[in-house]
């Protein structure tokens, strides 16, 4: 009895196409279920910590700016959308009114920086420095927070009853 026959079969029961489809199955299931891979896993390693994040609002139109820092100062929570993605409620810690400053050229050439002489009634124009903090996974990449990364230069959206304006994130920090 001849090992391949003229039909390409071994021992003239078994092809030898349906032997290699079969083998090549069987390395396929191997390599998936028991050869680990180099990347590892997908998921990251991550701890949940508490952190501040200062968000300064420049320009924010509002006619009585002290009505809304109270009110955001007794509500102590504020909604955040961070890429058009809620992204959960965080505490209010500080709410500080920034004095607006203007350039001015000195007689000399030189330029310097004085409070703006319009009071901020007259320009219904406010500046703000928002100390918000929460709990937030810390990853290789830094704060996640509602599943969105909050890093410096990161827009968000501060959400509330009576308000809806952007900010900016200029500081992290991780507190421990």
């Amino acid at each position: 009895m001849k090992i391949l026959d003229s039909k390409g079969r071994l021992f003239g029961k078994l092809s030898i196409l349906d032997l290699g489809a079969a083998l090549v199955i069987l390395l396929v299931i191997i390599g998936i279920f028991f050869v680990p891979g180099t990347s590892g896993s997908l998921a990251q390693v991550t701890s949940t910590k508490p952190i501040e994040v200062d968000v300064v609002v420049r320009g924010l139109s509002v006619k009585n700016a002290g009505e809304l820092v109270q009110e955001m100062q007794t509500k102590g929570q504020t909604n955040l959308v961070i890429r058009n993605q809620p992204s959960g409620s965080v505490e209010i810690k500080s709410i500080e009114l920034l004095e607006r400053q203007i350039i001015v050229t000195q007689p000399d050439g030189s330029v310097k920086t004085i409070a703006d002489p319009r009071t901020a009634a007259d320009t219904f124009s406010t500046d703000m420095l928002i100390v918000l903090a929460g709990k937030a996974q810390i990853t290789d990449n830094g704060a996640v927070l509602g599943k969105n990364q909050i890093k410096i230069g990161t827009a968000i959206e501060l959400d509330g009853q009576s308000y809806n304006f952007n900010g900016s994130v200029i500081g992290v920090r991780v507190v421990e």
